[in-house]
């Protein structure tokens, strides 16, 4: 795909938008960075005449507008009452991130994106929010409160992927899902949640570069005969298992390591949430994989030497390598 000489621009705002608010010593100046990055989004969204893009744009318009509205009423009021204040911007920062309670736009602007931009939905266009999250986590309010928003967050990202057979709409409330294992890490380490942040990148980076590769949007697309592969069934499935967390693929590390640090601060019934969360989430993913590997294609050859194999992209080799990384995870326990 050929790209016009002013998306640069916007791919260059895009990036320029986190650092700003990232650095800004004001509420006032990260809210210019926000909007500056969610201005810089939306053309790259719509890049297509296609009304699905136009209403994804427009969703996503609407709902960050009111976010930011919501940010810069709090940083008014945040020189008289700084408890009512940080719980407004706590508010508009999950608004933002798509978290629950506010996590209703989400899955619907995510539904009508191409893959390339649905990745930076869920990665980039997450991390100044959070970074400004994390400047909140100084109370103990705001501290329960992000601790409440993460075992719910992480019950609406399960219980949302249920019975859905679009892969957007599916990885989309995964990312829920995930967003509440971040906020439950950003509310008891204090940077460990980037460490989170970085590996659920190359998670999501190797899952929507196989199915942008693929052209695969929906659960039906996964079964044709020219998708089917012996490496492209392969890659699929561990996309979705390092998605669900299971070990010892990438996904596990950073569960794993959560895990523990909830565990050491007894932290148990938020635990419990997530665990049962991630069990639930493992579920509907085995479940997509025990379907289009066996019921819906139970003709498909597992002949190594397939021709498919010999025409693998690039892309879909790394992308396999990104999910091997977890491989590692025994020289953890072993320098430990």
């Amino acid at each position: 795909m050929s790209f016009p000489l002013s998306y640069f621009l916007f791919f260059f705002s895009l990036v320029l938008g986190p650092i700003i608010s990232i650095s800004s010593t004001s509420w006032f100046g990260a809210w210019i960075g926000l909007e500056l990055n969610a201005l810089s989004f939306i053309p790259l969204i719509a890049m297509k005449m296609n009304p699905y893009y136009s209403e994804s744009a427009l969703k996503y318009f609407l709902i960050q507008a009111l976010g930011s509205a919501l940010l810069i009423m709090s940083s008014f009021i945040l020189i008289s009452t700084f408890e009512m204040a940080s719980i407004f911007l706590f508010l508009a920062l999950l608004l933002k991130l798509g978290a629950a309670p506010f996590h209703f736009w989400f899955p619907q602007v995510m539904e009508g994106l191409a893959w390339p931009q649905a990745f930076l939905l869920m990665t980039l266009q997450k991390l100044a929010p959070m970074i400004l999250l994390s400047y909140l986590i100084t109370s103990n309010l705001v501290t329960k409160m992000t601790i409440m928003a993460a075992m719910l967050t992480a019950v609406i990202g399960a219980l949302g992927g249920l019975n859905n057979m679009h892969l957007r709409k599916i990885i989309a409330f995964s990312s829920i899902n995930h967003m509440s294992w971040m906020l439950m890490a950003l509310s008891v380490g204090d940077s460990f949640w980037l460490f989170y942040f970085l590996v659920y990148t190359i998670i999501v980076l190797s899952a929507t570069t196989t199915f942008s590769s693929l052209q695969t949007f929906t659960l039906s697309d996964l079964v044709q005969s020219e998708r089917s592969s012996v490496f492209n069934s392969t890659l699929i499935s561990m996309n979705f298992l390092s998605l669900g967390g299971l070990p010892p693929l990438t996904g596990f590390i950073p569960k794993w390591l959560t895990i523990q640090i909830m565990a050491d601060l007894n932290l148990f019934i938020p635990l419990f949430f997530l665990l049962v969360s991630a069990l639930i989430t493992l579920y509907f993913y085995l479940r997509i994989i025990i379907s289009f590997l066996i019921v819906l294609n139970p003709s498909m050859s597992f002949n190594i030497k397939s021709k498919t194999m010999s025409h693998t992209s690039p892309a879909l080799l790394l992308s396999l390598s990104f999910n091997l990384i977890g491989l590692l995870t025994p020289f953890y326990f072993f320098i430990t």
